[in-house]
């Protein structure tokens, strides 16, 4: 087996968008700008505190932005940075791969 860093950058990679929750929240901010609320409802099932803890993972990976505005009440929005979007090819072709052979035809359909 080589040793040429490809096992450690799909292993590095894994490690940032295998986290439960996270592959989801980047295909949402790929579609922009997104408030903390609207993530939280987007993933329904995800803790307030689960949402809180994967943002923080992602903006200390630089995938993520966080802008806090001094309004009241307070309003913060999370963007993809520029590392963040070159993420986006890997959500499609996980897209991809899912519709063609783990979500039944029917269900493709309808979302």
């Amino acid at each position: 087996m080589t040793t040429d860093g490809r096992r450690e950058a799909v292993s590095a990679s894994a490690d940032i968008i295998g986290a439960k929750w996270t592959a989801l929240l980047i295909y949402d901010l790929a579609a922009g700008t997104c408030r903390f609320r609207e993530l939280e409802q987007s993933c329904a099932g995800i803790s307030s505190r689960t949402l809180a803890e994967r943002l923080r993972a992602l903006q200390r990976a630089g995938i993520v932005r966080r802008f806090s505005y001094p309004e009241s009440p307070p309003r913060v929005e999370y963007e993809l940075t520029d590392k963040g979007r070159d993420l986006i090819p890997i959500l499609d072709a996980m897209t991809d791969f899912g519709r063609s052979w783990l979500v039944p035809a029917d269900a493709v359909a309808v979302a």
